[in-house]
């Protein structure tokens, strides 16, 4: 009788040994629960018997006295009579139903959506997110089962995996563009949450928060929004490409020898490269005829000559012609002397 008592179990009780754990079977094997043994199930704990494969009743935080008369679930499945006396058999099982705080989420690879202003672009995200047992009856019928201890880490693989899926349901009914999306993202994490609710209940689960961190493009995409920023923040490009050409002057004119004719250099070189700027900025319209300025027909006298001196602007010689060394007059090519200034030519 010694040896028997000893297999009686008076008090059923357990605390959590580290963390991470979300179901515990209670270690049974041939013990028997005493007739009038006491269950203590803690404060975020639920205590679940199981009896012949069947869950016989579910057990909140208190001090049970565990008789027939208090598991009538159970004296119904064993019609036994009320006022039975010897010790009974029965799997216990306890679940954790304290926060899970802190679970990670994260998308693998990129995930594919159409985007209201960009459209079809891949985007990744991440953050956290926190649950807990709601239904401990249906959370041991399809999750956890008849393991004699079953941890967060097992379940987050599949709750990471709805959440990402879940996420990708929600940007595909969204009509926020994904600038907005990353503007607003706790709005975004509690619409997300709302999807997820019914999918986490499915396991016996509540889904208690959900945060996003980050949502973003990939790198290569992440560069072409950037220089599209880049490109918003400018502006007019027209006063830009002046502003450009006048950063650009002091360079052009240093790398051409420095000096009143390298600043002058410089500067024509600065002008024909905005000048070449605004017209890519306008598609549109032709460049004028003879480059803006117009050449000089051929055998017409060149502007600005003289014998006091002066550089033509632009002179142009005719056909069989040639300038004279001195003043620039136009000349035949066989004449000895200018005939406008009289020098002798070479």
């Amino acid at each position: 009788m010694s040896f028997l008592s000893k297999q009686f179990i008076d008090v059923i009780q357990w605390t959590e040994p580290e963390n991470g754990i979300l179901a515990y079977r209670y270690p049974m094997e041939d013990m028997e629960i005493q007739n009038g043994g006491k269950l203590t199930v803690r404060e975020s704990q639920a205590a679940i018997f199981v009896n012949e494969g069947r869950i016989a009743d579910v057990f909140a935080p208190g001090l049970y006295t565990l008789t027939t008369q208090t598991l009538p679930i159970l004296t119904y499945i064993m019609n036994w009579d009320k006022a039975f006396k010897s010790p009974f058999k029965s799997d216990v099982y306890f679940l954790s139903t304290r926060v899970n705080t802190d679970q990670r989420w994260g998308t693998a690879t990129p995930i594919t959506i159409r985007d209201k202003e960009f459209g079809a672009i891949r985007m990744r995200g991440y953050g956290i997110y926190s649950y807990k047992i709601a239904d401990p009856k249906v959370f041991h019928q399809k999750i956890s089962g008849t393991r004699d201890i079953y941890h967060v880490a097992e379940l987050e693989g599949q709750l990471r995996n709805t959440i990402v899926a879940r996420m990708t349901d929600s940007f595909a009914q969204s009509t926020v563009p994904f600038l907005d999306m990353a503007a607003n993202q706790q709005a975004l994490g509690e619409k997300i949450a709302e999807n997820l609710k019914p999918a986490f209940m499915d396991f016996g689960l509540s889904l208690e928060s959900f945060v996003v961190e980050n949502i973003s493009l990939p790198d290569e995409l992440q560069k072409m929004l950037d220089q599209r920023i880049s490109m918003n923040m400018i502006g007019d490009m027209g006063k830009y490409t002046q502003f450009q050409v006048a950063q650009s002057i002091p360079v052009a004119a240093a790398n051409e020898g420095g000096g009143v004719a390298g600043m002058g250099v410089g500067l024509g070189a600065g002008l024909a490269m905005g000048q070449t700027m605004m017209n890519a900025m306008r598609p549109g319209e032709a460049p004028p005829a003879g480059g803006g300025g117009g050449a000089a027909p051929a055998g017409a006298a060149p502007v600005g000559g003289g014998p006091g001196g002066g550089t033509p602007a632009a002179p142009t010689a005719a056909a069989g012609a040639k300038f004279c060394i001195n003043c620039g007059h136009s000349i035949p090519k066989p004449a000895k002397f200018c005939s406008e200034c009289g020098s002798a030519q070479q």
